[in-house]
């Protein structure tokens, strides 16, 4: 199969390559405003990043799986915290789960709503008539600043053992701007969010993991694999960019010592080559299971647990192999690559955060050999 990015499909070659070519040239930019700009936002609805997966009838492009990964994978290459940025297109995943009436008022005035939320903590909501009062604060909103919708997890007193999911119009959320302060996907704009004693109407509130009200194609794909890897994907941009910054150093280097440049010693062409190896090895692991899983979604079946696992163990393989292929390139790079504002420290930084993340935990190597031995996997995982 056909792994490979169809700029065609966002915007056009020309307008895509420009889009990443302008973010390359505003990195520093961006790293120091510690969110994405909300120019580069409204590019990335242009070419359709935030329409990708909203249905046709709402004006929506109904991309699949793996299109929308090569897409974030090369938008993660220009900058991590872009991809991170642009991942939160799959927003749709969350939404489908509203009443029909509620997402008919999410897309009516077009499928590019851009949606951020705060998983973690649920806080416990007043049920009042028609509704809830919400409030609370909650960590980790990456790209809320250019959210239109900002969902927050709460607990409903008499609801099920899920979390709830209220969704609220972005100005009726503050965004506490001096939370995010980290090494690693800097830009993303992870910022607190905080809610206070704000109405939000019952058929504006869903259930996070329960069953989505669209039922296409994208929605039948197992959801909290989508959600992994769209995030594990960046760390593949960012380890392509990385080894191929090194090359790129070789080509015309004089060093202060007259030592061989980087290309010429031969620790470094064995070394280069065995980071190539872990990108390109768990670059086909990963589309291939995503593939595997979206035939057999549009064959009209469900996937089985043994390929939602494979699925989880090739998101997270890919975080780990491309990670360390990262930090071969850095390592490679001299003293150079250890300035601030050189991009290899970028990299270096930013594909360290997927790693951290719990959806690609250590965990999953256990619960995907658990299963690989006939036993059940820890609750969450599929």
């Amino acid at each position: 199969m056909n792994h490979q990015l169809d700029k065609s499909l966002w915007g056009g070659k020309e307008v895509f390559d420009q889009l990443l070519a302008d973010i390359r040239a505003r990195r520093n930019e961006i790293e120091a405003l510690r969110h994405m700009p909300l120019d580069i936002v409204e590019r990335f609805k242009s070419v359709g990043i935030y329409r990708a997966f909203v249905p046709k009838a709402f004006g929506g492009d109904e991309k699949s799986p793996a299109q929308f990964l090569q897409a974030i994978e090369a938008i993660s290459a220009a900058d991590g915290s872009a991809g991170w940025v642009a991942s939160f297109g799959m927003s749709p995943a969350y939404l489908a789960g509203l009443p029909m009436s509620t997402i008919e008022q999410v897309w009516s005035d077009g499928p590019d709503v851009v949606f951020a939320g705060g998983a973690f903590p649920p806080q416990a909501v007043k049920v009042v008539d028609g509704g809830y009062r919400v409030s609370g604060r909650w960590p980790w909103g990456s790209g809320c600043m250019g959210a239109s919708l900002i969902g927050v997890s709460i607990t409903i007193e008499g609801k099920g053992p899920l979390p709830q999911m209220a969704v609220l119009p972005a100005d009726k959320v503050f965004i506490d701007e001096s939370t995010w302060q980290v090494h690693g996907m800097a830009s993303s704009g992870s910022f607190d969010m905080v809610v206070d004693d704000a109405f939000v109407p019952e058929d504006w509130v869903f259930e996070r993991g329960g069953k989505s009200t669209l039922d296409l194609p994208f929605h039948r794909y197992p959801s909290l694999a989508i959600s992994a890897q769209v995030l594990s994907v960046t760390a593949l941009g960012v380890a392509r960019e990385a080894i191929d910054m090194v090359i790129a150093m070789s080509v015309g280097q004089k060093t202060v010592t007259g030592a061989p440049k980087i290309g010429d010693r031969h620790y470094a062409q064995v070394e280069i080559a065995k980071a190539e190896a872990k990108v390109q090895s768990s670059r086909a692991f990963f589309y291939q299971t995503t593939e595997d899983a979206w035939q057999t979604v549009l064959d009209g079946d469900q996937p089985t647990p043994e390929q939602v696992s494979m699925l989880r163990l090739s998101t997270t393989n890919l975080t780990r192999e491309c990670a360390e292929a990262t930090q071969i390139a850095y390592r490679l790079a001299g003293m150079s690559s250890t300035y601030y504002d050189n991009h290899l420290s970028r990299c270096y930084r930013d594909v360290n955060m997927p790693t951290q993340h719990a959806f690609m935990g250590e965990v999953t190597y256990q619960n995907a050999g658990s299963m690989m031995f006939g036993n059940d996997p820890f609750p969450g995982y599929l």
